[in-house]
């Protein structure tokens, strides 16, 4: 699972890939999950539990791009919304390379807006940080 997990991961976001003793370091302090369709790797999930004061949980959906547009993508994100909700999450927030327009498309079309911008010590890529606070997370 981890392993698969990792393609995922490294395929759709290079410039922070992880070897599998990363992963597993990861694994033992958020909610990891892979989503398939029959026994096909289509993407995974990263649920970080809600931290401080505002209840800020973090949920990341990743699909591989030649799986996209299809629904894995809502799928995952609600999956991981709901497990995020049930651990007292009150805000949302989600992390997008972003080159990745795809996946900052995603996160907009669900009410996210940008919250920071920031480049990772000694590398060049630009992350982005999106927010989505519980008055826009009602109806999702």
């Amino acid at each position: 699972m981890l392993q698969e997990w990792r393609h995922v991961h490294n395929a759709i976001v290079p410039p922070a890939a992880m070897d599998l003793d990363e992963v597993r370091e990861r694994g033992g302090r958020y909610r990891l999950e892979n989503a398939y369709d029959g026994e096909v790797l289509v993407g995974c999930s990263t649920v970080r539990p809600p931290e401080g004061e505002e209840a800020v949980a973090t949920v990341i959906a990743r699909v591989l791009p030649e799986y996209r547009r299809r629904g894995y993508g809502t799928a995952l994100y609600e999956k991981g919304l709901a497990h995020a909700r049930v651990l007292g999450a009150r805000v949302i927030e989600t992390v997008v390379l972003a080159a990745n327009e795809d996946g900052l498309r995603f996160a907009e079309a669900r009410g996210f807006v940008e919250a920071e911008r920031y480049v990772l010590d000694g590398e060049s890529d630009l992350w982005l940080t999106l927010r989505n606070d519980s008055r826009n997370l009602a109806g999702t």
